[in-house]
C-alpha cells in the first residue's frame, strides 16, 4: 500500500496514448495521491491532458532527475508491457530511481524486491503480483451471502473493466449504496490498496484467493469485482476463477464501440455481444449448481469517437443487446447502478 502522503512519477516512456500505458492512465484518472509528473521522453513538455483525456493536469518530463526536481519520491511502473515482464531497457532507470532514493510500485511479474534488498527505511518496492499468503481451496461459501456481487467481464483485455468498475462504485456509494471494490489486478490494488494479483495466483488456488477477498467485503450491501481479460481471449485464463470465487449475482459486459476483433490479435473475431453475454452467464450458472447472473447493462468505451459518433454506437449497441449501453467516464454510470436495481 502506497502512503498516503506519497508523491508519485508515473513512468510511460513511450506508451502514452497506447493502450499498454492503461497502468499510468488508471492511476491519473483514480488514485488518490498526489502525482508530481509523467516521465515519457518522447512527449516531455507537452500537455498531458490532451493527450490522455484525463483531467488530471500534471507535467510530462524527460528523466528521474526531473522528477526528483518536482518533488517525487515513488515511481510507478505506468505500463503494461506483453507478458507483464520487464524490458532490458527500463532497469538502468530503476536503478537511477533507487539511488536517487524513490521507491518503486511494480505491477508487472519480475520482481524487483530482490534486485533492491537492502533499501534504507523508508525505502521500500512493492511488488504486488505476488500469491497471498496461506490461500487455500475455493469453499464456495460466497454463494451464502446476501450481498449483490457485480462482475465485470469484457470482449477483450483492456476494454475498460476496471474503469467502468471503479465508475460504478462511486455512483452506487453517491447514491447511498453499501459498496465495496474488489480490485483483482495491479492497477486496481494501486489505486486501492488491497486486493489480490488473480494472475499471479497458482490455478487450483487462484478462485480461492478470490473468493477470500469478496468474504472480506460481507456487510456491503453491492461488491463489485474487476474482471480480467476475457473467454475470448485465448490468454486470458482469469475469467473462470473470478466467475467461481465470487459466484456472481449480477454482471456487466465491457466492450470498445467499433471492436469486431481482438485488438491485438485481429484474426479472432469477437462474437456478437448478446452471445457472449449467454456464454458468460452459463459457465456461472453451469446449468443450476450456481445462481444465474444476469448481466444488467453495456459498458461501452467510446473514448476514440467525438459525441455524434458516440450517441450513434451508444444507440447501435442497445438496440442490439436489449440492455442499457452506457460510456460511464463520457456520461456517468447512474443508468448503470439504476438498472441493478438495489
Amino acid at each position: 500500500m502506497i502512503p498516503a502522503d506519497s508523491r508519485l512519477a508515473i513512468y510511460m516512456a513511450g506508451a502514452l496514448g497506447d493502450l499498454i500505458g492503461k497502468m499510468g492512465i488508471g492511476i491519473l484518472r483514480y488514485s488518490p495521491h498526489e502525482v508530481a509528473c509523467v516521465i515519457d521522453p518522447a512527449h516531455a513538455g507537452e500537455d498531458l491532458v490532451r493527450i490522455t483525456n484525463v483531467d488530471r493536469p500534471a507535467p510530462i518530463v524527460k528523466t528521474i532527475r526531473d522528477a526528483k526536481e518536482l518533488g517525487a519520491d515513488v515511481l510507478v511502473l505506468g505500463i503494461a508491457p506483453p507478458g507483464g515482464q520487464i524490458p532490458a531497457e527500463w532497469y538502468p532507470v530503476l536503478d537511477e530511481a533507487v539511488a536517487d532514493g524513490m521507491s518503486l510500485v511494480n505491477g508487472l511479474h519480475d520482481h524487483l524486491s530482490s534486485r533492491y534488498p537492502d533499501l534504507p527505511e523508508g525505502q521500500w518496492v512493492w511488488d504486488m503480483r505476488q500469491e497471498p499468503e496461506n490461500v487455500r481451496s475455493v469453499e464456495g461459501t460466497v454463494c451464502q451471502m446476501e450481498a449483490r456481487r457485480l462482475l465485470m467481464i469484457g470482449t477483450d483485455m483492456s476494454v475498460g473493466k476496471m474503469t467502468a468498475g471503479l465508475e460504478i462504485f462511486k455512483c452506487a456509494r453517491e447514491n447511498g449504496v453499501k459498496t465495496e471494490f474488489v480490485a483483482t489486478g495491479q492497477i486496481g490494488m494501486t489505486i486501492t490498496g488491497r486486493g489480490v494479483p488473480v494472475d499471479a495466483v497458482r490455478v487450483d488456488f487462484s478462485a480461492a484467493a478470490v473468493e477470500r477477498e469478496v468474504l472480506a467485503c460481507a456487510g456491503a450491501d453491492l461488491i463489485i469485482i474487476e474482471g480480467q481479460g476475457s473467454f475470448v481471449h485465448p490468454g486470458s485464463s482469469a475469467g473462470l476463477p473470478l466467475i467461481r470465487g465470487s459466484c456472481p449475482t449480477d454482471m456487466i459486459l465491457c466492450h470498445r464501440a467499433g471492436m469486431t476483433h481482438l485488438s491485438k490479435m485481429p484474426g479472432i473475431p469477437i462474437p456478437p455481444l448478446k452471445d457472449l453475454i449467454r456464454l458468460n452467464e452459463d459457465l456461472a450458472y453451469v446449468g443450476g449448481t450456481f445462481c444465474r447472473p444476469v448481466t444488467r447493462a453495456i459498458a461501452l468505451d467510446t473514448s476514440r469517437l467525438n459525441e455524434a459518433e458516440a450517441a450513434d454506437e451508444l444507440k447501435r449497441t442497445e438496440d442490439e443487446t436489449g440492455l442499457p449501453t452506457v460510456d460511464p467516464v463520457r456520461e456517468g454510470s447512474e443508468r448503470i447502478v439504476n438498472s441493478l436495481k438495489l
